[in-house]
C-alpha cells in the first residue's frame, strides 16, 4: 500500500473502531438492552474481570521496551489508574465493587476460577503481543481506547434503565474511565501518528489495532456460547439456578 498522510490514517484507523470495535456484538446490544438474565451480567462481570486485571501487566509489558523516561512517565499513569496507589483504589478496585454488586463473591472473583477458557486465551494473547512486538505495534493496539466513550455512555445508560439490581455506585468504574481513556487514547494516537510513517509500520499499525478488536470480540463470543446459548465448557462457572 502507498504511504498514507498523517490524516488518511487516522481516519483509517477510526474506521477499525467503526467496523469492528465490540459495541457491535450482539452480547453488548443483549447487555445494554435489558435482554441479560442477571447470571449473564454476573459471567460477563466475572470474565470482564480477568481483562481488567491483567491491563497493569499488559502496560507494564509496553514500559519495558519504553527508552526514553519522559514516555515511561507518561505510560505509567496507566498503571496507577489500574491499581491505584494504595488498596481500595483504581479501576480494578471499582471492577470489584462491580462483581460485588451484582452478586459475585470476590474471593471467586479475584481467583479468577471458572473464567472462560476463551477469555483466559484472549487476554494472555493481548499480554504476549504486547510483551513480544514491536513498541508502536503494542501502542497502536490501545487505540480501542478511542471508541470507548460511547460503549461506556450506552452501558451506564442501558443497565440503569433495565437492571434493578445495578445502580450508580456498582456502576463507577464506568463512571472515572472516560476521561483517563481520552487522555490515554490522545497520547497514543498521537505518537502512532508521529512514529508510523512507511507503509509497512502503517499497515503494522492497522494489523494491531485489528488484532485487539479481534481480543475484545472473541471474549464476548465464548460469553454467548456459554450463557446465551447455554454450553458453558467444563469447570467454568454456572450461574445459580
Amino acid at each position: 500500500m502507498d504511504v498514507m498522510s498523517r490524516d488518511e490514517l487516522e481516519a483509517a484507523l477510526r474506521r477499525i473502531g467503526a467496523e469492528r470495535y465490540h459495541h457491535l456484538h450482539p452480547f453488548h446490544r443483549r447487555l445494554h438492552g435489558g435482554e441479560c438474565s442477571r447470571g449473564e451480567v454476573q459471567a460477563w462481570a466475572l470474565n470482564r474481570y480477568y481483562y481488567q486485571s491483567m491491563i497493569p501487566i499488559k502496560d507494564a509489558a509496553v514500559l519495558g521496551q519504553m527508552q526514553d523516561p519522559a514516555l515511561r512517565r507518561a505510560w505509567r499513569q496507566r498503571i496507577v489508574d489500574h491499581d491505584g496507589e494504595h488498596d481500595g483504589e483504581g479501576g480494578i478496585a471499582r471492577w470489584l465493587a462491580l462483581t460485588d454488586g451484582v452478586g459475585l463473591d470476590r474471593e471467586l472473583v479475584v481467583s479468577t476460577a471458572g473464567v472462560l477458557p476463551a477469555t483466559q486465551f484472549a487476554v494472555e494473547a493481548y499480554v504476549t503481543f504486547c510483551r513480544t512486538r514491536p513498541l508502536l505495534e503494542a501502542i497502536a493496539s490501545s487505540l480501542t481506547e478511542l471508541f470507548s466513550p460511547q460503549i461506556i455512555g450506552e452501558r451506564i445508560a442501558g443497565m440503569l434503565a433495565h437492571y434493578d439490581f445495578i445502580n450508580r455506585d456498582v456502576l463507577a468504574y464506568f463512571t472515572a474511565r472516560p476521561p483517563q481513556a481520552q487522555r490515554d487514547s490522545t497520547f497514543a494516537l498521537s505518537y502512532v501518528l508521529e512514529h508510523a510513517t512507511t507503509a509497512e509500520s502503517q499497515a503494522a499499525a492497522l494489523a494491531a489495532l485489528r488484532f485487539k478488536t479481534d481480543v475484545l470480540w472473541v471474549q464476548l463470543d465464548a460469553l454467548w456460547m456459554a450463557y446465551v446459548e447455554g454450553r458453558p465448557p467444563p469447570d467454568s462457572w454456572r450461574p445459580a439456578p
